[in-house]
């Protein structure tokens, strides 16, 4: 056998085994062609409606209700705001209060003093009569 002979058998087998393979690939473009290709394209269309209308909702849900929540928050914001100022009149007032009970109750306690003291004076008083 020489060189060339053994080439060429060798070139045969390689035409063969891509013979082969063409003739696999044209049976799978085939098969695409007819109806694997055009479900695919269906499905992503009616994928890309479906996303569209999904988009749509969210658009309007997010445009409606967050107008909604702005209103709640401001309204929230303004009751904290009158909170906070009847809070502050609560506090001076309950203040005031305290400083009145503690100038009363000082006084109370002058005015014991003032009367302890008096007793005592009659007392002696009274002794030395």
């Amino acid at each position: 056998m020489s060189i060339a002979l053994l080439a060429n058998v060798l070139t045969i087998i390689l035409c063969m085994a891509v013979l082969v393979q063409s003739v696999r690939m044209m049976k799978s473009l085939r098969t695409v062609k007819d109806g694997a290709l055009t479900q695919v394209v269906e499905a992503l269309q009616v994928a890309t409606v479906q996303a569209r209308a999904v988009l749509s909702d969210m658009k309007h849900t997010l445009g409606t209700d967050c107008a909604r929540h702005a209103q709640l928050v401001e309204r929230a914001r303004e009751l904290r705001d009158e909170l906070s100022l009847m809070t502050g009149i609560a506090d001076a007032a309950a203040e005031r209060i305290v400083n009145a009970v503690g100038m009363a109750n000082a006084q109370r306690d002058d005015a014991g003093e003032i009367e302890g003291e008096q007793a005592e004076g009659d007392a002696k008083m009274a002794e030395a009569a």
